[in-house]
C-alpha cells in the first residue's frame, strides 16, 4: 500500500509540474530553471517538442543517479519524468493568467509543490533534483539552495542568449518561488538523531553503514526485563530518514526506535567516502 501511495503522489506531482509548464510558463515564454528550463529554452529557440526534450535531457542524469543514489530513488524519479513527459504532451498550452508576474508566481509554486512531493516520497522530478540530491548526499547543503543557484544560471544564460531580460527577471521570480516551496515541503536539511534498540545488531549495522553517516553502538539493559540489548545511535537527515526506517523494518521489525530533533552537529556529519 505504501508503494502504491508513493506512485500516486509521484504521478500527481508530475501532473502539477506539467500544468505549470503548459498553463503558466510556456504561454509567456517563462522558464522554471533546471532541465525543464533547458527544455523550454531549446523549445523557444528551435520549436522542438518540449516533452521529448525534457526526457532527453533527463536521461543521462537518471543513468548517473542510478549508480550514485540507488535503484529505488532513480526508479521513482524515472516514473516522475515519464509521467511529466506524458502530461506535457497531453495538456493544452493555454495561458490561465494574462499577467506574466502572476504566471511566474503560480507557475513556480506548482513546480515547487510537484518537485517537493516527489522528493518527500523518496524520489525526485528528475533533472537538477538528481544533481542536488547527489550533492547533499556528500555535503551538508540545503537542496533548495542548490537548485536555486543552478536554476539561476540557466535563467541568466537564457537572458544573455535571447536578450529578453524582462522575461528572464520574471523567470527568476518563478525559480525563487519554486525554491522556497521545495524548502518548505522537503525539509531534508533538518537533522534527527535516531536511537535503535535491537537484538539484531550485526544485520542492522551492515545495512546502516551503507548510508553516509556513522553509527555508535551502546550496550543497554531493560529495567523491566533485565535483558541486555544493543542500542545503535546515528544522526541523519529527514530525507534519509525514510530509507533508514525501511532498513530497520526489513532487518528488525521488533526494534524499538526513538527519533528526536537535532539542534546542531559538530564534527564529521558525513563519513569520508573512502572509509
Amino acid at each position: 500500500m505504501k508503494r502504491i501511495f508513493d506512485f500516486i503522489m509521484l504521478i500527481a506531482g508530475a501532473a502539477l509540474i506539467a500544468a505549470s509548464f503548459n498553463l503558466f510558463l510556456m504561454p509567456h515564454h517563462l522558464l522554471s530553471g533546471g532541465v525543464s528550463g533547458l527544455s523550454l529554452v531549446t523549445n523557444y529557440l528551435t520549436h522542438w517538442n518540449p516533452s521529448i526534450l525534457y526526457f532527453a535531457y533527463n536521461l543521462p542524469l537518471i543513468i548517473w543517479g542510478w549508480f550514485v543514489l540507488g535503484k529505488r530513488f532513480i526508479g521513482y524519479s524515472l516514473l516522475s519524468v515519464v509521467a511529466t513527459t506524458y502530461f506535457i504532451s497531453v495538456f493544452p498550452v493555454k495561458a490561465v493568467a494574462n499577467e506574466p508576474l502572476l504566471s511566474a508566481v503560480f507557475g513556480g509554486t506548482l513546480v515547487g509543490i510537484g518537485s517537493g512531493i516527489s522528493l518527500r516520497v523518496g524520489g525526485s522530478s528528475g533533472g537538477f533534483d538528481i544533481i542536488g540530491s547527489i550533492v547533499t548526499r556528500y555535503r551538508d547543503f540545503s537542496i533548495s539552495n542548490i537548485l536555486v543557484g543552478m536554476n539561476a544560471a540557466v535563467i541568466v544564460t537564457h537572458g544573455y542568449l535571447s536578450n529578453e531580460w524582462e522575461l528572464a527577471l520574471y523567470s527568476m521570480v518563478s525559480i525563487f518561488t519554486t525554491g522556497k516551496v521545495i524548502g518548505t515541503i522537503y525539509i531534508n536539511h533538518y537533522k534527527v538523531t535516531v536511537f535503535i534498540i535491537t537484538r539484531n545488531k550485526e544485520a542492522l549495522i551492515n545495512k546502516l553503514l551503507v548510508l553516509p553517516h556513522g553509527v555508535t553502538v551502546i550496550k543497554t539493559t531493560g529495567a523491566f526485563t533485565d535483558i541486555e540489548k544493543d542500542m545503535l545511535m546515528t544522526v541523519t537527515t529527514r530525507y534519509e530518514l525514510t530509507e533508514l526506517k525501511r532498513v530497520i523494518r526489513e532487518n528488525d521489525p521488533k526494534a524499538f526506535v526513538n527519533i528526536v530533533e537535532t539542534a546542531g552537529v559538530i564534527g564529521n556529519f558525513r563519513r569520508p567516502k573512502n572509509r
